[in-house]
């Protein structure tokens, strides 16, 4: 009895009392000692005097009103110093709008200032996992993936594919809630329905009357006028040339890897006093030593034997036997560097990458064939880092594989020079005054010449032939 004096005297005297700011709007009662509902336009609201804080509810939670059950807050009223007992009731409350978190766009490295949105992997209404990809970003050197802070439901994006992005560039909301839908009272549906029928209705006399303004149109079909005769096309004069017609052509946009690519082997042809200098290798010996360890290589080491491997160990002895090509030039000084990253030139289908073999010159075979693997895959996966190709003091581009008899590649900058393999042909050669058929490949050396001289770009490729010819030097070190 004594909590219903409290709740009317709340009703008459306190209709806005406030608690840190919040307002209580409304309270509806409907019995003296028992609670129905509650609504207030903040975090918190206070009832009386005689109660503790309601937190985090919506409006039109009465009873005999349908609610979703998108979220069930737990609403506990007591009275205190007082001889009532605490009740303690459960009410469901629909959220309209929940928690929304952001997906923004991450950090991309020290050298990439933007990229470009290249595609969504996700629609709006999609759910997503915590750290689930939900779009890909084209940078100048690797594509990067965007991913959802949080498991929700995507609600809107905020940019679209082509758009140029920066780091805490803003993609995506992303709700996370459930996505049940908001589910109304049941007073407005049942309004709604007759005013559908009322519609319905409506627009029945308007067909009927069209159809029966139809056959008077058909009846009297209005006369078409005679066309003019058009005026013949204008014939080409004798000089003027037959371009294609502009629908069997396609513009495509020029992807950011692609630009960059293009922009640093222009770069490098401008600054570069390139010049190549062409040598021919007899891959006998090699071939036969991966005939017969072939097995026993992949059964201890679990990965395959291939020719790289022992032309980076061949790289790596020239490298040391001519620091010059392994040095750089930076303004008016000379870098020589005293270690060994060997870069290797990927095709992948979104352009070319070089990832690098850091320490080669401290590794064997069957490291660095793990090592060749590892970075092939995740440059074809599109998931290479840009660590992993920062760097490089050398490198070795293997166009033999595509086909490529011969070819004159492009230096990598900032590196000095750059070596060029091709395909593997069988062709007659003098041995100890015999011509035999042997299996024979042509290796290219392009360098700075500004720096490097013939003379040691010479010694350079002449040491890797001899290497690749008789790969028992690199165990004897001659």
């Amino acid at each position: 009895m004594m909590l219903g004096v409290v709740r009317r005297k709340v009703v008459r005297e306190a209709a806005s009392a406030t608690v840190s700011g919040c307002s209580l709007r409304r309270v509806k009662s409907s019995a003296p000692a028992v609670f129905r509902g509650y609504a207030t336009s903040g975090k918190e609201a206070l009832l009386g005097t005689t109660s503790r804080l309601v937190r985090n509810f919506s409006s039109h939670g009465f009873v005999g009103q349908s609610t979703t059950l998108r979220s069930t807050r737990i609403i506990v009223s007591c009275v205190e110093h007082m001889d009532s007992p605490v009740q303690t009731s459960y009410r469901c409350y629909s959220s309209e709008t929940g928690e929304a978190v952001e997906a923004v766009v991450p950090f991309m490295g020290e050298s990439i200032t933007d990229g470009t949105l290249a595609t969504f992997l996700k629609q709006p209404g999609d759910h997503v996992e915590a750290d689930e990809p939900i779009a890909q970003i084209e940078t100048d050197k690797v594509t990067i993936d965007v991913v959802s802070p949080e498991a929700g439901v995507i609600k809107e994006f905020l940019a679209k594919e082509g758009d140029t992005v920066e780091p805490g560039f803003k993609i995506a909301i992303i709700s996370k809630s459930d996505g049940v839908a908001h589910v109304g009272p049941s007073e407005p549906t049942s309004k709604a329905a007759p005013a559908k029928k009322e519609k319905a209705e409506e627009e029945k006399p308007k067909e009927e009357a069209t159809t029966k303004e139809k056959p008077k149109a058909e009846a009297s079909p209005p006369k078409e006028k005679p066309k003019a005769p058009s005026p013949p096309p204008p014939r080409p004069s004798a000089s003027e040339p037959q371009l294609p017609p502009k629908d069997r052509e396609r513009r495509v946009p020029m992807t950011r890897l692609r630009k960059r690519v293009a922009t640093r082997l222009k770069d490098s042809q401008n600054t570069f006093a390139m010049l190549t200098t062409f040598n021919e290798v007899d891959m006998t010996n090699l071939m036969k030593l991966r005939t017969d360890y072939k097995d026993a290589f992949l059964e201890k080491h679990g990965v395959k034997l291939g020719f790289m491997s022992g032309f980076v160990k061949a790289a790596v002895s020239a490298l040391q036997s001519q620091p010059v090509v392994n040095a750089v030039i930076d303004g008016d000084d000379i870098i020589y560097r005293d270690y060994t990253d060997i870069s290797i030139a990927v095709g992948t289908p979104k352009g070319l990458v070089v990832p690098v073999i850091r320490g080669a010159d401290k590794m064997n075979f069957a490291e660095i064939e793990k090592e060749i693997n590892v970075l092939a895959k995740k440059a074809t996966e599109g998931t290479i880092s840009i660590d992993e190709m920062a760097g490089g003091t050398f490198t070795i581009s293997n166009g033999g594989v595509y086909g490529s008899l011969l070819s004159t590649p492009i230096i990598n900058p900032p590196q000095s020079a750059i070596l060029g393999m091709h395909s593997i042909v069988s062709r007659p050669m003098v041995v100890g005054g015999q011509v035999v058929p042997r299996p024979m490949m042509y290796l290219a050396l392009t360098y700075d010449h500004r720096l490097i001289d013939g003379r040691e770009a010479v010694f350079f490729l002449r040491r890797i032939k001899d290497v690749i010819e008789d790969p028992r030097r690199l165990l004897l070190d001659v």
